[in-house]
C-alpha cells in the first residue's frame, strides 16, 4: 500500500510513502486506495486532516507517467483524468480543515492534490519545486489544475505558471499565495499542531481566498476587458516562443478560457477532454521519450563501476580566460567550487573576470540572484599568470585556444604541477584528447569535458574518454559533471566526439545547397521552419565562421572528403566576414540583422532548392552520421545521439530526438531517398552506411 491513514486526537493523516521506490506518484492503485480512504472520511468530524510524505524531499513527484504514456484512445485518457479529479474533489469536500505538508517535490499531480486541500504548509527546504510542468510533456494539467491554480493565484499568475511549465520554489510559493505558511524542516509537526489549532473554528469548505489585487493589475485580473488583454499577451507569447509547434500551452490557455467562470463540475469536464485530445498525440508520446531520456542521463552511471568512489571536486582550475573559461569559472563558483583561473596576462584574466561577471549581472537583473550572493560567488574565482595554487586543486579544466600544439604545451606544464590525484580535463571541442594525454604526466588522469556555449544556459557535457582514461577518472569526472548540473553523454575520443561531428555535417551541407544557388534567409527559414532553434547560417554567425571551418578541417582530416568545407566557407573566410563577432557574417549584425550582400553575391549556383529537398539533404546528413558514430561505437546507443542533439543543439524534442524522427521516417524509406540522393549528386556522402543497411535488413529500427 502506498498511503497510510492514523488518526490520533481527532487529527487525522494521511501519510504517502510508495513501497520500493524514491518517488510518490499517483497510479491508478493509488487513487482507488486514496478514494475509499476519503470515503470512509467524509463522515467524520476531524479536526484536521494532514496529508504528507514519508519520502524524503519529495511530496508527490506527479502522476504516473507510464500510465499516461499507455494512453492511445480519447475515452481512455478522458476517464483517467476524471478518476484523478474526482479524488480531488473529495480532498476539496471534505467538512474539515485539510492540510497539505509539503517538505519536497510537490510536481503535475502532486501539486493538483495540494491545491485541492484548505491550507499548504512547505517548508525552507531547497529541494521544494511546486508546479504544473505538463506542457512539456505535450499536455494540460488533468486533474484540476487549470481549475484551481488560477483562481488561487490570480490569472495571471496561474497561467504563467501552468503554460511555462516552471516550478517554483518554496519562498516564491510563498510570496505568491501558493503556501500559507513556511516553517523551518526541523519542529515541523509541532508548528502543524500550532496551525491546526490556529485554524480551527474557521469555515473549512474549501473556498478561493481573494488576493488584494490594486491599480492596474486589479483591472487585469477583476475587468473582462483586462482579462482579454492578459489572454490575448499570453497566447502571443507562447506563439513566439513555441512556433506553433508545441500545443498544450495554447489548448492550457483556451481551457483556463473557456472554464473562467464555469462552475467546477464543468470546468473539470473541459479540462480532461483536453488532457484525452493532448495525450494521444505523437508530440506528447515523443516529448514523454525526451523527459525519460533526460532522467535516465541525469543519473547516468558507469556500468561495472558500481564500487567505485568518485572523488570530491571542490577546488578547480581554468586555463584560459575567455569566453568559455570565464563561463566555466562562472559555474565552478556558482556550484560552490573554488576556481583559480589563468591567463598569459592580467588584462586577458579580466576579460575572463567580466565574462563570469556578466553571468551574474543577468541573473540579478532577471532578480534570480541578489548581489551579496554576486560578490560572495566571484570572490570563489582568483585570477593567475602562472601556476600558482594549481598544486591544491581536484580539478584543471584546459579552455585554450583550439591548436593542437598548445594544448599539448599546456597539458604538459600542467601536469607537472597538479597533484597525483588532480583531473586533467580539455574543453575541446573536436581536437584528439588522446594526443593531449600523450603529453602529461600521467594519462590515465586525463579526459575531455566540452562544455558548450553559452555555458550557464547549455544543459549538456560531452565527457570523453580515451584508451588511458581510469575508471576513478571518469566515475569522478561524471559526478562532478551532475554536481554542475549538466547532463552528461559518455563518448569515445573521436574527430568532433559526438554533437559536432553530426552538426557539422548539417551546416557544411546548408553551405553546398547555398552553392546552388539558394538563398541565406530561405535556408534559415527551411530549418527554423522544421523546428530548430535557429538556421544554419545564423548558427555559424554565433559560433564564428573560423571557428565553424577549422572543426570541418579537424573531420575532414580524420573522417575524408565529405567534411570538405562546402566552397562558400572557403570564400567567405578570407574576407574576415566571421559572425557576430566580426559584426558581419553571413548576416550584417546591427540594430537588426539583415542579410549580407556581400556574401549573398558569392553564390553563383543557378538552382534553387526547395523546402523539402533542404531539409531532407540537411536531416538526413546528419542521421548517416550518427549511424556511423554508432557503427563505430564511439556511443553506446541510439539514445545517447537523441540527448545528445536536443540538448547540445536544440533538436526539437517534439519530434523525439535525432533518430527517433530517423525511425519515424521508416528505415527502408531512408535508404531509399539516400541512394537516390547518391545517385543525384554522384557523391558518396549520402551512401547509407553499414549500420542503416544493416537495419534494413533485418528489418528493425533504431530503436526497438
Amino acid at each position: 500500500m502506498s498511503v497510510f491513514y492514523k488518526e490520533e486526537s481527532n487529527i487525522g493523516t494521511l501519510t504517502f510513502d510508495q513501497p520500493d521506490s524514491k518517488v510518490n506518484v499517483l497510479n491508478a492503485a493509488t487513487l482507488v486506495t486514496l478514494d475509499n480512504i476519503l470515503d470512509d472520511l467524509k463522515g467524520k468530524s476531524l479536526k484536521a486532516l494532514i496529508i504528507q510524505s514519508a519520502k524524503k524531499d519529495i511530496f508527490i513527484a506527479g502522476a504516473d507517467i507510464k500510465e499516461i504514456e499507455n494512453i492511445t484512445e480519447i475515452g481512455d485518457g478522458k476517464s483517467k483524468a476524471q478518476a484523478g479529479q474526482r479524488v480531488m474533489d473529495k480532498i476539496e469536500d471534505l467538512p474539515f480543515p485539510v492540510i497539505a505538508v509539503i517538505d519536497g517535490v510537490a510536481l503535475g499531480g502532486g501539486c493538483e492534490l495540494a491545491l485541492a486541500c484548505r491550507y499548504r504548509i512547505m517548508t525552507f527546504n531547497d529541494k521544494i519545486r511546486i508546479g504544473l510542468p505538463e506542457v512539456n510533456l505535450g499536455f494540460v494539467p488533468g486533474f484540476g489544475g487549470t481549475y484551481r491554480l488560477p483562481r488561487l493565484l490570480g490569472l495571471q499568475q496561474g497561467l504563467k505558471m501552468i503554460v511555462s511549465g516552471n516550478p517554483i520554489n518554496s519562498s516564491a510559493a510563498f510570496k505568491c499565495g501558493l503556501a500559507d505558511r513556511l516553517y523551518p524542516s526541523t519542529g515541523l509537526s509541532a508548528r502543524v499542531a500550532e496551525f491546526i489549532e490556529e485554524v480551527s473554528g474557521q469555515p473549512h469548505k474549501r473556498i478561493f481566498k481573494p488576493i488584494a489585487f490594486k491599480g492596474f493589475p486589479a483591472f487585469l485580473e477583476k475587468n473582462p476587458l483586462g482579462q482579454m488583454v492578459v489572454f490575448k499577451e499570453t497566447i502571443k507569447t507562447i506563439q513566439k516562443a513555441t512556433k506553433g509547434f508545441y500545443p498544450s500551452p495554447l489548448k492550457a490557455v483556451e481551457v483556463i478560457k473557456k472554464t473562467r467562470y464555469l462552475p467546477r463540475e464543468q470546468a473539470l469536464d473541459i479540462e480532461s477532454s483536453a488532457f484525452a485530445e493532448l495525450a494521444i498525440t505523437p508530440i506528447s508520446k515523443n516529448l514523454v521519450k525526451v523527459f525519460y531520456l533526460s532522467e535516465k542521463y541525469k543519473k547516468l552511471t558507469i556500468p561495472g563501476a558500481e564500487n567505485v568512489a568518485p572523488m570530491p571536486i571542490n577546488k578547480g582550475a581554468v586555463i584560459g580566460a575567455g569566453i568559455m573559461g570565464g563561463g566555466i569559472a562562472q559555474l565552478l563558483s556558482d556550484r560552490g567550487v573554488w576556481a583559480r583561473l589563468k591567463d598569459i596576462n592580467q588584462d586577458a584574466i579580466a576579460k575572463g573576470l567580466k565574462a563570469a561577471y556578466d553571468v551574474y549581472a543577468q541573473a540579478m537583473k532577471r532578480k534570480k540572484a541578489r548581489p551579496y550572493e554576486v560578490a560572495a560567488k566571484m570572490g570563489m574565482i582568483s585570477g593567475t599568470v602562472d601556476y600558482s595554487g594549481f598544486a591544491d586543486v581536484d580539478i584543471a579544466i584546459e579552455a585554450v585556444v583550439e591548436n593542437m600544439d598548445i594544448k599539448k604545451k599546456v597539458f604538459a606544464e600542467v601536469s607537472g604541477v597538479l597533484s597525483s590525484k588532480a583531473i586533467l580535463a580539455s574543453n575541446t571541442s573536436s581536437l584528439s584528447v588522446t594526443e593531449m594525454a600523450r603529453a602529461s604526466k600521467d594519462p590515465s588522469r586525463v579526459i575531455g569535458f566540452h562544455f558548450f556555449n553559452p555555458v550557464h544556459r547549455m544543459p549538456l557535457i560531452e565527457i570523453i574518454t580515451t584508451e588511458f582514461t581510469s575508471q576513478e577518472t571518469l566515475v569522478s569526472t561524471l559526478a562532478f559533471a551532475k554536481k554542475l548540473g549538466k547532463t552528461p553523454v559518455i563518448v569515445k575520443d573521436a574527430p568532433g566526439f559526438l554533437v559536432n561531428r553530426i552538426l557539422l555535417g548539417y551546416i557544411n551541407e546548408a553551405g553546398r545547397i547555398l552553392d546552388e544557388g539558394g538563398s541565406i534567409e530561405g535556408i534559415d527559414r527551411f530549418a527554423t521552419n522544421f523546428g530548430l532553434p535557429m538556421g544554419p547560417f545564423t548558427l555559424s554567425d554565433e559560433v564564428g565562421l573560423d571557428v565553424g571551418v577549422k572543426v570541418l578541417h579537424v573531420l575532414e582530416t580524420g573522417l575524408g572528403p565529405r567534411f570538405k568545407p562546402a566552397k562558400i566557407f572557403d570564400d567567405v573566410l578570407p574576407k574576415k566576414l566571421l559572425g557576430k563577432k566580426s559584426g558581419k557574417g553571413f548576416y550584417i549584425h546591427g540594430k537588426e540583422k539583415t542579410v549580407n550582400p556581400e556574401v549573398q553575391s558569392l553564390v553563383k549556383g543557378g538552382r534553387a532548392v526547395s523546402e523539402q529537398e533542404a531539409i531532407q539533404r540537411m536531416i538526413y546528413i546528419m542521421i548517416n552520421e550518427a549511424a556511423m558514430i554508432l557503427q563505430e561505437k564511439v556511443v553506446d546507443g541510439p539514445d545517447t545521439v537523441d540527448i545528445g542533439m536536443i540538448m547540445g543543439t536544440g533538436f526539437p524534442p517534439f519530434r523525439g530526438g535525432l533518430l527517433r524522427y530517423a525511425d519515424s521516417i521508416g528505415i527502408d524509406q531512408l535508404v531509399n531517398d539516400l541512394e537516390k540522393l547518391e545517385a543525384r549528386f554522384k557523391d558518396s556522402r549520402f551512401k547509407p552506411c553499414a549500420y542503416i543497411l544493416d537495419l534494413k535488413n533485418q528489418g528493425k529500427k533504431f530503436y526497438n
